[in-house]
């Protein structure tokens, strides 16, 4: 059985526990709590040498880290990433642009406001990321004005990789009033078999 090292609140994490749970794919879920410095330990760091959440066990002692690779990993050859090949390209192109363009920007001020609590301490920085997760936000309103996922009209990866942190974005601060596609998006992919919550502690 796979093992997955998680901490709940994650976006990272919920990619992966949403794949595997819509997939049917039994794990075992194990708990690690960023703020105590758990993924930071020489024990931790023998699994993922960048001491991040989330780490996939595939099999003792096979460990796979980065959660839209493990995402990857879990779908090749299911109805959740595409066979063609210039689809397949256009799933990694989104998941390249939501870890370069998306998730530092949304997710790292949903983080410091959340977990770490210091939203006064870090508003100048918060502002600036809030103009670039905005700006993310318009690509993702463009394109899903005319879309109703990502690639190919079908659900996939890469719409669980965007919507891990664009569905709690008002957590740190952004309005998705602004964003009508967006928001029946989220509400499509929340209709899917076998959802899953953020919060869920399965």
């Amino acid at each position: 059985m796979y093992k997955l090292y998680d901490f709940l609140p994650s976006g990272n994490g919920y990619k992966v526990r949403l794949l595997l749970t819509q997939l049917g794919i039994p794990f075992e879920r194990i708990e690690m709590n960023i703020l105590k410095g758990e993924t930071r330990t020489p024990e931790f760091l023998k699994k993922n040498p960048n001491g991040r959440i989330p780490v996939l066990e595939i099999q003792p002692n096979v460990y796979l880290s980065e959660s839209n690779a493990i995402l990857f990993f879990l779908s090749d050859g299911t109805e959740f990433f595409p066979q063609e090949s210039y689809q397949r390209a256009k799933v990694m192109q989104w998941l390249f642009f939501e870890q370069y363009s998306h998730e530092p920007n949304i997710a790292t001020v949903r983080f410091w406001i959340t977990e770490l609590e210091k939203e006064e301490e870090y508003k100048s920085t918060i502002e600036q990321k809030r103009k670039l997760g905005y700006a993310a936000l318009e690509v993702m309103e463009n394109h899903l004005s005319s879309h109703t996922f990502f690639v190919g009209e079908k659900y996939s990866i890469v719409d669980i990789g965007l919507f891990a942190y664009t569905h709690v974005a008002e957590e740190g601060g952004f309005n998705l009033s602004r964003f009508p596609a967006i928001q029946a998006w989220i509400d499509r992919v929340k209709s899917q078999p076998n959802h899953i919550q953020i919060t869920d502690n399965i």
